[in-house]
């Protein structure tokens, strides 16, 4: 599909088609997030899984109100996997955003412009740095001495490899110069080309298991249960970031480092290898120049390269920026392209997904692109198959775009079979047959039945324990198709049953005493959890993480949540009111969230879940803040930092940011040409703050 032709299908494209189509990504790509950085088994290349973000990219640029909390541009990584000791970071590692042209970046640096409030004119440095296509690594020293390596993990927690770590000879046992209290150094662990070719040629010899590419070889050693053959593997460490840093009586301003180049200059003084291709440059004609020049000599370094990465070179901008969700607001990786291939549509299945909808999959004659086998594209939804043209036996062009299914681009109609007709598409459930419902004005048709809907009840058990909602190790997608075949599993409370069937578990093809143990620790674990998580686990339409945690953030307990949507069922009402005023959340996500909770068998599965679990109610971000719990409004225009930086102060001080004024509301923020919102605080008495008072307060 050409580049027009796909602009032409975003302009004619609905929201509700637009909706559907980020679901489907969303879903696609977090199952290879999990096999490239939980597994080191990606299914697919590096290019294609930025073709799939970079199709997500652009719907999220052409509906930018539809972005989903569980974005794949917010999700960092994969939780730890067993057999290592899980450690919290003590500074999260974040995900980069992505970009895949030169407005892209254009784009990120108006961005920072704006929240920072700086002139269109402003110039400021961008530091350029390869990304090296390897394991993300975190150091941590004490007193100028190694105590501590921990993977990147889901961003939160990462898998403790200190011993393993010590074992490569690029990372410092002890730092060079004086020494400070604290310092956290992050970093990438890769392998050279040619000590992978070397591992691969010794691992055929031995008869063992060989590697796909560096990266996979990489990150398999560095997770060596016996740190002797991490030690063989031959790893290499760039150092790239900062992550804690406590310059103890040292602390001032005139000894901080004040930028990041100079925190690259810094960490070559005290022992670690920085890449030699890192650039600072504050002009932007250079900045996009250098990604072509790094991309023509991609081919002939000795390691991976999938992009390039900028980040804002002031380390203060840096923290005033801060990030979003999951993705700092100072860096993004531009990253390289995709490749293509052409192969032939065999047929056209439909799936059914947790939420209903019937999402068609083309099952095509395999073909190899970029190093990997794909059999599956997705077609997203009927219009997309009609607007297109898609038939079976269309030879198509593809892209491995991320996931497992691709993205079909354009269809060769010359190559067309003369007896090909048009795809009809189903107008039943193929699961249940029961009668596809489509909306009108939307694009997704979907199955009405629900948990009545056997496809339904499963992707939704699948949702319920992935990795960012209970976690549930040893519970995977094969082990749940078994067990609700088997009448075993069909609700979620079912799940904190299990551990009472564990003899009858350990008898199953492939499960023993050991394995079934582990899949009732990981339960039990799971037994007192984040409020936020459960809410995200239900499989709540246009709920994801982020919006999970205002709700919980708002109401404290699933019983208080339950109560306010049982009142507000009507869509009127305090109840009402109070849950659409909710900052970020909007008429549609209410509507979603009300009628799933209220649905009869919903409710009853909730109920039942809630026997077995105790969802913990968030705890604040900032416990000391003079606005920790309260709940503002900001109104007018801000001069002193821009409204999103402000909310995210707010947030980070642990209040809460609703969209308009209410009884209560505790304080109001008003800048300059205040409206209705403020005369209304003034009618109701609350406590306004100008802008002058709320920067004092904030910072």
């Amino acid at each position: 599909m050409s580049s027009k032709n796909n602009n032409d299908i975003l302009n004619n494209m609905t929201e509700l088609e637009a909706a559907n189509q980020l679901q489907n990504l969303a879903k696609e790509i977090a199952y290879h997030n999990d096999c490239y950085h939980g597994g080191d088994e990606p299914k697919i290349s590096d290019a294609d899984f930025d073709q799939l973000m970079r199709r997500n990219q652009q719907l999220e640029k052409a509906f930018p109100h539809l972005i989903r909390d569980d974005s794949p541009s917010r999700i960092i990584g994969a939780p730890p996997k067993a057999g290592f000791l899980k450690k919290r970071h003590r500074v999260p590692m974040l995900s980069l955003g992505n970009a895949f042209n030169d407005e892209d970046i254009m784009e990120f640096t108006a961005r920072i412009q704006r929240f920072l409030s700086l002139d269109s004119k402003t110039v400021f440095a961008l530091s350029i740095e390869p990304k090296i296509d390897g394991l993300s690594l975190s150091l941590r020293y004490e007193n100028g001495e190694l105590t501590e390596a921990i993977t990147r993990g889901d961003g939160i927690e990462g898998e403790d490899v200190t011993a393993n770590a010590m074992t490569i000879a690029d990372i410092p046992k002890k730092l060079n110069a004086t020494p400070l209290p604290i310092l956290e150094v992050r970093g990438e662990v890769y392998m050279r080309n040619s000590d992978f070719f070397k591992l691969n040629h010794e691992q055929e010899r031995l008869s063992a298991k060989t590697f796909a590419n560096p990266r996979n070889a990489a990150a398999g050693s560095l997770r060596q249960k016996d740190a002797t053959i991490t030690k063989g593997r031959a790893l290499q460490f760039f150092a790239y970031a900062i992550g804690e840093i406590d310059y103890g009586i040292n602390e001032s301003n005139e000894n901080k480092i004040q930028h990041h180049g100079d925190f690259l200059e810094k960490m070559q003084e005290w022992g670690f290898k920085v890449n030699p291709l890192n650039k600072i440059t504050d002009d932007m004609e250079e900045a996009l120049d250098y990604y072509q020049e790094l991309l023509n000599k991609r081919a002939g370094l000795e390691y991976g390269l999938d992009g390039v990465v900028y980040k804002v070179n002031r380390l203060d901008w840096q923290s005033r920026l801060g990030q979003v969700s999951r993705t700092p607001r100072w860096a993004i990786a531009y990253k390289f392209p995709a490749e293509k291939a052409t192969t032939i549509i065999e047929q056209i299945d439909i799936q059914v997904g947790r939420t209903g909808a019937l999402t068609p999959v083309a099952r095509l004659t395999p073909v190899t692109v970029g190093g990997v086998v794909v059999a599956n594209a997705t077609l997203h939804n009927e219009d997309y198959i009609k607007s297109n043209d898609f038939r079976i036996g269309d030879t198509v062009t593809i892209q491995r775009a991320g996931d497992v299914i691709p993205q079909v681009l354009e269809v060769h109609i010359d190559k067309r079979p003369e007896e090909s007709e048009p795809f009809i598409f189903p107008e039943r459930c193929p699961t249940c047959n029961a009668v596809a419902i489509r909306v009108s004005g939307e694009a997704v048709r979907r199955c009405p039945a629900e948990l009545d809907c056997p496809s339904q009840a499963v992707e939704r058990l699948k949702h319920f324990v992935s990795r960012n909602a209970f976690d549930i190790e040893g519970l995977g997608n094969k082990l749940i198709d078994e067990l609700y075949t088997d009448q075993i599993l069909k609700t979620p409370a079912d799940i904190f049953t299990l551990p009472d069937r564990a003899e009858d578990l350990a008898t199953r093809p492939g499960w023993g005493t050991l394995s079934v143990e582990n899949l009732v620790q990981s339960i039990s674990i799971r037994r007192k959890i984040d409020l936020s998580k459960v809410i995200y686990a239900l499989g709540i339409r246009q709920i994801g993480e982020a919006t999970a945690k205002l709700l919980a953030r708002h109401y404290k307990s699933m019983e208080a949540l339950l109560e306010a949507a049982e009142h507000a069922a009507t869509h009127e009402g305090s109840a009402w009111e109070d849950l659409i005023n909710i900052d970020q959340i909007g008429i549609s996500v209410a509507s979603d969230l009300i009628d799933f909770l209220n649905a009869p068998n919903n409710n009853r599965a909730i109920h039942d879940l809630l026997q077995h679990i105790t969802p913990l109610p968030p705890t604040a971000i900032a416990e000391n803040s003079p606005i920790t719990g309260k709940t503002i409004v900001f109104t007018g225009t801000l001069t002193q930092m821009s409204r999103a930086e402000a909310k995210a102060r707010a947030e980070s001080m642990g209040a809460k940011v609703a969209g308009s004024v209410s009884a209560k509301t505790d304080f109001v923020i008003i800048g300059a040409d205040a409206g209705s919102k403020a005369r209304k605080a003034q009618e109701l008495n609350l406590n306004i703050l100008t802008e002058d008072e709320w920067v004092k307060l904030a910072l």
